[in-house]
């Protein structure tokens, strides 16, 4: 799928990672991979050797660049 894809179709981005990983590319390459959150923690889990289901922290948002900071 792509970013822009993404972007405007984030409701059916999510509906698709629901049932499998769904690759998000800009400029045709891959960048990013999102995923149920229970397949995260069982790859998450199964890295560390944890027993139990864990997630992490939610994530903060970047902070947004200025115009001299883009060019």
């Amino acid at each position: 799928m792509s970013a822009k894809d993404a972007k405007y179709g984030f409701g059916r981005l999510i509906d698709l990672a629901r049932s499998e990983p769904v690759v998000v590319e800009k400029h045709g390459r891959p960048v990013v991979v999102v995923l149920a959150i229970e397949e995260y923690a069982r790859l998450r889990d199964g890295a560390s050797g944890a027993a139990t289901p864990s997630v992490a922290a939610p994530i903060k948002p970047a902070a947004k660049r200025t115009r001299t900071e883009r060019a």
